[in-house]
């Protein structure tokens, strides 16, 4: 018998003998004046953060003491919320939350149920902020940075949002209707799928996972290799995935660990340029919030396949925060999207962290900020699926070239003309109809060429110039 439970028992039984055996110990610290009565039922054991402690307790059994970097007033407040919004969905949903610092890497508050049981049928012991689950559309922002990294697109290149074949693949917008032609931030905006899969198919769909992987994902795929399905959610990823790639974004670019152990974090490498990053972030904060929720917050949702993930990731200057909703058994949840069901939630969890949203970036000195009209022409219009031209190749220099502090000259094959030329992302040659191209000089350092032809195609090259 646990010896905590048998003395609250001979405590019912025995209410007076057990309230005189109080009063003579309190008697004796000298507190003899103490009038509360004496328990009648035991009291639940303080349980915040339960799943974070099996993980920190599987991977050191013999640890006497366990610090992490929680904050435990916001911990418990965020565990009320998760069982607050659990309560009205049906039987079997759980609902996981993180909340971290991407200033810092230090993770907040994490839960991973919304109850330590398996009541109501919801697995409650299972951390659902480790569990890999289909994204949904919360992978589209790291597909535009990826495009606005390399040259493909802006945010307001025009894209034609229209019934589209990619070989045998041929995706669908949620609502089933289709806009004709948008801008990319219109796309994004709306979370269509038409020019997020073809900027998958322009980007390699391998380049897509490899970004994933850099930011600290670990994705699991269903197949041996990824196709253009990883763009709309074809992938396996965790609440703890998202976060890490959300991270990296809110940081404008930058690899970030996050962590709930307390240590040193190093900053990592630059994944995305900044301007790249900036541009999603701005499209973000100009989605809708949920009614009576507070504008300014980057954010997007998704729902996965068949309603069996509900999702919502959200940043703001300072703080990112991640929600998960579904079955863990991977049933479906007919009826639940991430904007109706998990976005309020996000937005919540952000009332309870702070009253005001910490203000983003401003934009790098390098951001093009500007209509469609005044783009580059090739960037005006995204067609890299128009006609039957090849895409350009850049002949000269190859890839991973190291050059003098000469002249730069590009020698491109193939692609429809005209060209335009791309140095770190910003344009430095439009309208080019010469497939020998003097780029001037580079200055010293690593240097990032890309070339875009007229039906949006593009090849590119990574050099280093030595003086």
């Amino acid at each position: 018998m646990n010896p905590s439970t048998d003395l609250c028992n001979k405590a019912d039984r025995h209410p007076k003998a057990a309230r005189a055996a109080r009063d003579r110990v309190l008697a004796r610290i000298g507190l003899d004046t103490v009038t509360a009565p004496v328990p009648h039922a035991m009291r639940p054991l303080p349980r915040l953060a339960p799943h974070l402690a099996d993980t920190r307790r599987v991977d050191d059994p013999l640890a006497a003491r366990f610090d992490t970097t929680l904050d435990a007033d916001l911990q418990a407040q965020i565990e009320a919320l998760v069982r607050t919004h659990a309560a009205a969905q049906p039987e079997g949903v759980s609902v996981a939350v993180m909340v971290a610092d991407h200033q810092n890497g230090e993770i907040i508050a994490r839960v991973g149920a919304p109850h330590y049981t398996d009541a109501a049928g919801a697995l409650g012991f299972v951390d659902m902020t480790r569990a890999k689950r289909s994204p949904g559309s919360t992978l589209k922002p790291v597909i535009y940075a990826l495009a606005f990294d390399r040259g493909l697109a802006h945010p307001e290149t025009i894209f034609t949002d229209q019934p589209t074949r990619f070989g045998r693949y041929a995706p669908q917008n949620f609502d089933g209707y289709f806009r004709g032609d948008v801008t990319a931030r219109e796309a994004l905006t709306l979370s269509l799928n038409i020019p997020p899969v073809a900027l998958t198919d322009a980007l390699g769909p391998e380049r897509l996972m490899a970004t994933l992987r850099r930011f600290g994902a670990k994705p699991v795929l269903p197949g041996a290799a990824p196709g253009l399905a990883v763009a709309l959610g074809g992938v396996g990823l965790s609440l703890e995935d998202m976060m890490m790639i959300y991270a990296g974004l809110a940081q404008l670019g930058n690899e970030l660990t996050l962590t709930d152990v307390p240590m040193d974090i190093s900053p990592g490498g630059q994944i995305i340029v900044p301007r790249a990053a900036w541009h999603v972030g701005d499209i973000l904060r100009g989605i809708a919030p949920p009614a009576d929720a507070r504008a300014g917050l980057a954010y997007k949702t998704g729902t996965s396949y068949g309603h069996r993930d509900a999702w919502a990731l959200g940043y703001d200057g300072q703080h990112v925060i991640g929600v998960w909703m579904g079955r863990p058994d991977g049933t479906p949840v007919p009826g639940a999207f991430g904007g109706d069901h998990a976005a309020p939630i996000l937005f919540e969890a952000f009332g309870r962290l702070k009253p005001t949203y910490a203000p983003p970036p401003p934009p790098p000195p390098d951001t093009l900020i500007m209509t469609t009209a005044d783009l580059p022409p090739n960037l005006r219009r995204f067609g890299a699926r128009s006609g039957d031209q090849a895409a350009p190749r850049l002949v000269f220099p190859p890839d991973g070239a190291v050059l003098g502090q000469a002249e730069t000259y590009l020698k491109v094959e193939g692609g429809t003309l005209p060209l335009t030329v791309l140095l770190n992302g910003a344009p430095v040659a439009t309208g080019l109809r010469d497939r020998l191209v003097d780029i001037g000089r580079l200055g010293p350092g690593f240097a990032r060429i890309a070339v875009v032809d007229a039906a949006g195609k593009s090849a590119h090259t990574e050099v280093e110039a030595r003086p």
